[in-house]
């Protein structure tokens, strides 16, 4: 069984041939059906390509993007220098499994969730930028 067929193409074909006047000669009729097929072929063709240029274009660059903020997360220490999504910097003081405690001022701590960390800073940054 092809393609064509579980695509219900070949049965389109058959009905535009069986429609072909008796009048037409045997190679006008073949060439008429080699042109159907190779429309049918160049569509297909078509949202194949869009679809890899899609993947290529928009999903593999965000996946990548996710695996490495993950990796990010994952990968944070106590006392670690962070920005957020916000802008906020402040050092780590606590980690749990969804939440991050950050020291942004003396004698004052937030919550945030992991997600808001966007990147690691290095150590001195907010000493340097106070």
């Amino acid at each position: 069984m092809s393609l064509l067929n579980l695509l219900g193409i070949q049965d389109a074909l058959a009905e535009t041939a069986a429609t072909v006047p008796a009048t037409t000669t045997s190679t006008a009729a073949g060439t008429a059906h080699a042109a159907g097929t190779s429309s049918y072929l160049s569509v297909i063709w078509m949202v194949v390509l869009f679809f890899v240029v899609f993947y290529f274009l928009l999903m593999r660059p965000q996946s990548k993007r996710a695996k490495e903020h993950r990796k990010l997360l994952d990968g944070l220490t106590k006392g670690d220098e962070v920005v957020t999504n916000a802008g906020i910097m402040g050092k780590v003081v606590k980690i749990s499994e969804d939440f991050i405690v950050l020291n942004i001022a003396e004698n004052v701590d937030i919550t945030l969730q992991k997600q808001a960390i966007v990147g690691v800073l290095p150590k001195g940054t907010i000493k340097s930028v106070e």
